[in-house]
């Protein structure tokens, strides 16, 4: 499939993010590279990865090894829990640029808000002068609340383009996704098979059997559908080429109804107002 079957979204600062990319978030070290060079030879030209995950190095060998031009290219990284400090900010992001072999990064992300630890608000600040320098084409958050978002509006500048947040058919998290919408804050979904848990699920196997794909598949084309940017981890690399098979199929209403009804409130991850962990 081409990369231009992958649609793209506008951020509120006018870059645009591929709404399909390649997670990394458990990927081991040593198997980062392999499996990135897997995906970017599939087509994905959207890659996520984060300090806290420690393979931003294998990333960055997959992307000098492929050799495509840079602006071909979409990467995020996320700031690790221990460096909400603005110097320490600062210093994390120049190693993340070092491990990734990168002059600049298109998204940089606050992993967690860690409310209890209170200093997103500082951190912010800091990213708003790495976006400034041009080092990151866009700035944004990762598992903020609402009440966590409202603050950075009322006490920093830049508007975060993004918003990364579990979402999947168990967890809709529809009052994050309307405050990020309120503001143009693009969702991003995290965990969006739920870890592999809402694939069994009757509803999801029945549209997967109706429409002759995976469940995999009916659950990512759910995402893309709702508007939400994607990015699906996997090891295996014919799963890799499925979860990029999506552009080629539409869901209807009733099943795009029927996904969003299984709705639960249940959690796979953590919830944002009680990780407060910095690895300390």
């Amino acid at each position: 499939m081409s990369t231009a079957s992958v649609p793209t979204l506008a951020l509120n600062n006018g870059t645009s993010i591929p709404q399909l990319g390649f997670g990394t978030f458990k990927i081991p070290p040593e198997q980062t590279r392999d499996l990135v060079t897997v995906a970017l030879e599939t087509g994905y030209r959207h890659l996520d990865t984060a300090q806290m995950y420690r393979n931003e190095r294998g990333v960055g060998d997959a992307i000098a090894a492929a050799g495509l031009p840079r602006d071909e290219l979409f990467v995020t990284t996320k700031l690790n829990n221990a460096f909400h400090a603005h110097d320490d900010a600062l210093a994390a992001f120049d190693r993340s640029l070092d491990e990734l072999q990168l002059d600049h990064v298109d998204l940089f992300l606050i992993h967690w808000p860690l409310p209890a630890v209170d200093r997103y608000v500082e951190a912010w600040g800091a990213l708003e002068e790495i976006y400034r320098s041009g080092r990151a084409r866009a700035i944004g958050v990762s598992n903020f609340e609402p009440r966590h978002l409202r603050r950075l509006l009322a006490e920093t500048t830049v508007v975060p383009a993004v918003n990364q947040v579990e979402v999947h058919p168990w967890l809709g998290n529809e009052e994050v996704r309307a405050v990020d919408a309120e503001h143009d804050i693009v969702t991003e979904a995290w965990s969006p098979l739920g870890r592999g848990r809402v694939l069994e699920d009757p509803t999801i196997a029945r549209i997967a059997a109706d429409h002759d794909r995976t469940p995999a598949q009916v659950v990512l084309r759910w995402h893309v559908e709702r508007g939400d940017v994607v990015f699906p981890k996997s090891v295996t690399p014919a799963r890799i080429a499925e979860n990029f098979g999506l552009f080629d199929f539409t869901l209807s209403d009733a099943d795009m109804a029927d996904i969003t009804g299984l709705d639960r409130g249940e959690r796979i991850g953590s919830h944002p107002e009680e990780m407060n962990d910095t690895g300390r």
